[in-house]
């Protein structure tokens, strides 16, 4: 093999890149190049999005972003605001000179720690985050088998929300995606993002980027944001109303997405990452999906223990209590000045 060289992305390698990531196996929606405009604009973060190339073009990417603040830390991670990541390449070669790269790089900028997503594990000796699992399944062909593919009891919630009358639309905007997003945020307890994040999203994506939404009566009480790679649906972001649960509204959404997929051709469906014993992870596997580790490897640096910036940690519960508690139009200015630095 020719000899490999090192060098960030520039704009005009970005049609290259996509190429690449279009035909890698490895690579994911997620290595896609408008995620370093959409984390530099939306967040502010810096990025480095690293490539290996020889004469024959593109060999290894590897997509990094920048996280400096002075009570979460100081990261290097494959990506944030992504579920995957890590690197993505045609040879063993590849891959070390962008992992000894990303090393380096971390070091030079003397980071708290390096992370890597990756569905593949790269360093089984670095420490681990043993808490995240996704869910990826093939839909068939055929929409009724994939009505009859789901657990009884899911599919009659499913039926349950036809029966109530929902119907679903596709948005040429976020706006009321957002509406019900940010409200069922604030339930949660969670800061959310800004709206401009969304509208990026779409902007930089295209028709790879889509809102889907549940109407009752002509009121949205559920929606979804989805992204598709290949021959892949991922739907990432989506709320709820309070009327959603009693609807059925949320397993009707899903269905409808699927349903719609498979008759646009697409042939697996990405449930996406839950944690480990959460409401969604039981939600998904009542699907009939089965779950997959995802392997979420640290370099650490300044660190001397892996980050743990999760809803779950105990040190969190009182701030999302307090968090519950604002009002929706502060939760939207305030949630985006945090949500920023967690990604």
């Amino acid at each position: 093999m020719a000899e490999l060289t090192l060098r960030t992305m520039t704009a005009s390698d970005e049609g290259a890149w996509d190429a690449f990531v279009t035909a890698c196996p490895q690579a994911t929606f997620f290595h896609r190049s408008g995620w370093k405009r959409i984390i530099e604009e939306a967040f502010g973060h810096r990025t480095h999005f690293l490539l290996a190339e020889n004469a024959q073009g593109i060999q290894g990417i590897l997509p990094l972003a920048e996280i400096r603040h002075f009570y979460f830390g100081h990261s290097l991670s494959s990506l944030p605001f992504g579920v995957y990541g890590g690197i993505a390449a045609l040879s063993a070669e590849a891959t070390q000179v962008l992992d000894q790269a990303a090393q380096d790089l971390a070091a030079t900028l003397k980071v708290d720690h390096l992370e890597y997503r990756q569905m593949q594990s790269l360093h089984p000796d670095w420490p681990r985050k043993e808490l995240y699992v996704t869910f990826r399944r093939e839909i068939d062909p055929d929409p009724e088998q994939n009505m009859k593919n789901i657990p009884r009891k899911q599919r009659a919630m499913v039926r349950s929300g036809i029966k109530n009358g929902l119907v679903s639309e596709i948005d040429d905007t976020v706006e009321r995606f957002y509406a019900v997003f940010s409200d069922n945020m604030l339930r949660h307890g969670t800061p959310t993002f800004a709206k401009r994040y969304f509208s990026l999203l779409k902007s930089t994506f295209g028709q790879d980027c889509e809102v889907l939404s549940v109407l009752k009566d002509q009121e949205v009480v559920s929606s979804v944001l989805t992204f598709y790679f290949r021959d892949e649906v991922l739907p990432y972001y989506a709320g709820d109303t309070l009327a959603a649960r009693t609807l059925a509204a949320n397993d009707f959404k899903y269905w409808e997405l699927m349903r719609r997929s498979c008759e646009r051709g697409y042939r697996l469906f990405d449930y996406g990452r839950s944690k480990l014993g959460t409401g969604s992870y039981h939600f998904k596997k009542n699907w009939g999906f089965e779950p997959t580790p995802l392997h979420y490897e640290y370099r650490l640096y300044r660190s001397t223990e892996v980050p743990d910036q999760n809803p779950l940690n105990p040190k969190y519960q009182f701030f999302i209590k307090a968090w519950r508690q604002l009002p929706l139009p502060v939760a939207n200015w305030l949630g985006p000045q945090l949500v920023k630095y967690l990604g």
